[in-house]
């Protein structure tokens, strides 16, 4: 895992960091609250002898002594869906209102979508996009098993996306949870850093910033966009932020989320970030024995 080395000056106790990414994930599933409430849920899953753990900081994350969540009829009938517990933070960080126009600009296969349908009590309208034709099958399945009636699915490319056809001028809350290296899922996808590095880094990062910027010309004035990632890379969080400020009607707003983390880099190699940026999280796997994860909360002042 040499191509982790290079975050060791910006990883606090990196002993203890790669000792976590070399563990297995628990698993954990999320309480799906269109179906059911987190205590129905949790007691589904003890009925059929499935031991639950409950977080503190999210009552619908649910960590399982079952690595077959999916085998049990809680899941089948929509009362719970697999998700790992730091992918469940950016849709929390959004946290829309029912009834608001919502954007997940590259939706697929649908946890964040689905969770973002709970929180909006499934009312108003939330625009699942995905520019993988292939990979709708899953979101439509996913939403459907979930009841998620609010959800609309599109096959666009995010960096021209617009809001016609929708009735609207323009979205309350977007969750441009975007494309990246992946290099935070290294505990449950033990290839992830075969292909990472600095320059993979910088080729996808381009990709990213079109795709913020989109989210923040479609979102409203005083609306809300949360950009994530789950990767470590500085190129493809910080300086694709950093980049965005410069040109974009846009702030970094603080947020809070009941998990440790550690602050958004203000300074990377021989890059230097707005000092902003330290408003963004880092979740690091050591810090909670979750996978790693970047997240930054947005308000759009036009």
């Amino acid at each position: 895992m040499d191509a982790l080395e290079r975050y060791e000056p910006i990883i606090d106790d990196y002993g203890a960091f790669r000792e976590a990414v070399a563990r297995p994930l628990p698993t954990v599933v999320r309480a799906n609250g269109i179906k059911a409430d987190p205590d129905r849920a949790a007691a589904a899953l003890e009925a059929e002898g499935v031991g639950v753990t409950r977080r503190a900081w999210n009552p619908a994350i649910l960590e399982v002594d079952t690595d077959k969540p999916g085998n049990t009829w809680p899941y089948f009938h929509g009362w719970i869906h697999g998700q790992e517990e730091v992918s469940a933070i950016p849709a929390a960080v959004l946290d829309p209102e029912p009834g608001d126009a919502v954007w997940d600009t590259c939706a697929a296969p649908g946890s964040k979508t689905t969770q973002l349908a709970d929180l909006l009590d499934d009312e108003g309208l939330l625009v699942a996009n995905d520019d993988n034709l292939g990979r709708l099958s899953a979101l439509r399945s996913n939403a459907e098993r979930l009841g998620a009636t609010c959800v609309a699915v599109t096959n666009e490319d995010a960096r021209r996306f617009t809001t016609e056809g929708f009735g609207i001028d323009a979205f309350d809350a977007v969750l441009a949870d975007v494309p990246c290296t992946c290099e935070g899922t290294i505990r449950k996808n033990a290839d992830a850093l075969d292909t990472v590095g600095r320059e993979a880094s910088l080729n996808i990062a381009a990709l990213q910033a079109d795709i913020l910027r989109r989210a923040i010309r479609l979102t409203r004035d005083g609306g809300t966009v949360v950009y994530s990632t789950c990767t470590f890379a500085p190129e493809e969080n910080e300086g694709v932020l950093d980049r965005v400020l410069d040109d974009e009607p846009v702030e970094l707003v603080d947020f809070e989320v009941d998990l440790d983390s550690s602050p958004g880099l203000t300074a990377w190699d021989d890059e230097t970030y707005d000092a902003s940026l330290a408003k963004a999280k880092r979740f690091y796997p050591h810090q909670n024995d979750t996978g790693g994860f970047f997240c930054a909360k947005l308000e759009v002042a036009r």
